[in-house]
């Protein structure tokens, strides 16, 4: 009989654990931000060989041990940089995203702090092996990340300004590494930055309430709906100047031409959206832009690759 009892708890306890077990694993991913770090990981590779490098040939920047390191410094980095965010705006994702917090809660807080400091140190560590310039540039990097967690995300302006600079810091590093200044360049790189601030501040939008009962001051929250429509709209119309300025002035070709005149549509779509008061305007509006930046890394892949051609 107790033979019977003991092999019924035994096959109950299996599931359970593996379950647990999972739902760890899932909830560090999740916290630190795994998924994220796989495309910027990709979107740096990309970025890096099609557009920065200009002169290496792709079998000496397969073997280019310097880049590869400093783009897996970049990973630890956002990976960490993930870990912490969450750790500081953990109250909050509990109302906000309850999934996400729930699986999370499968691992302690200390825990996620201990490996983002494991993370920090061995980034950090690799940097160091790699050149002294390049570890100032991830010490640099390792301590707004920390910063806007802290600090910056509750700060008006602040925090839009400082979350989208952080994302494009790793490009801006590989631009200055491979020396890559142009017009073509510096354009692309206006045109990512306000689409990624307009994908925030729409982001901001959706949390308005939240993130004033959690003392984030952001633009959504302090000025009123109207308001913050027109300064979202206003970049929107800024940013197709920009594509425009592109598409006819640096002679870009291939794919990304049709990337950026294809994005015009895109954005006005977006405009559209927004004009309309509903959530479900706001979400799609958001999801468009931020499939918009996937399109962009996967025509900049094939543009290249058409190129090498």
């Amino acid at each position: 009989m107790n033979s019977g009892k003991e092999t019924f708890q035994k096959k109950n306890i299996a599931p359970k654990s593996l379950f647990y077990r999972f739902s760890q694993l899932m909830g560090f991913l999740l916290g630190a931000r795994f998924f994220v770090a796989i495309l910027l990981t990709f979107a740096l590779y990309v970025s890096t060989f099609f557009l920065f490098n200009q002169e290496e040939s792709l079998r000496n920047f397969v073997f280019d041990f310097k880049v590869h390191g400093i783009i897996f410094c970049t990973v630890l980095t956002i990976l960490a940089g993930g870990i912490i965010n969450q750790f500081y705006d953990f109250e909050k994702d509990h109302v906000v995203k309850p999934f996400r917090t729930r699986i999370q809660s499968f691992i302690k807080q200390k825990y996620f702090l201990y490996v983002y400091l494991a993370l920090s140190i061995i980034s950090l560590g690799v940097a160091w092996f790699i050149s002294r310039n390049v570890f100032i540039f991830f010490l640099v990097y390792q301590f707004f990340m920390w910063f806007y967690s802290h600090k910056l995300s509750r700060i008006l302006v602040l925090n839009n300004l400082t979350f989208v600079s952080l994302t494009l810091y790793p490009f801006f590093g590989m631009m200055v590494y491979y020396e890559t200044f142009s017009i073509k360049v510096f354009l692309m790189a206006i045109f990512l930055f306000f689409i990624l601030l307009c994908v925030d501040i729409v982001k901001d939008m959706l949390t308005k309430q939240v993130d004033k009962v959690f003392g984030y001051t952001t633009i959504p929250n302090f000025f009123n709906t109207k308001t913050t429509k027109i300064i979202i709209i206003s970049l929107l119309v800024f940013t197709m100047l920009v594509s425009m300025k592109l598409i006819l002035r640096t002679g870009i070709s291939g794919f990304m031409s049709y990337y950026f005149s294809a994005g015009l549509f895109v954005i006005i779509l977006c405009i559209y959206l927004l004009l309309d008061y509903s959530r479900r305007s706001k979400f799609l509006s958001l999801n468009i832009l931020r499939f918009w930046i996937f399109i962009g890394i996967i025509a900049m892949l094939l543009s290249g690759i058409e190129g090498n051609l």
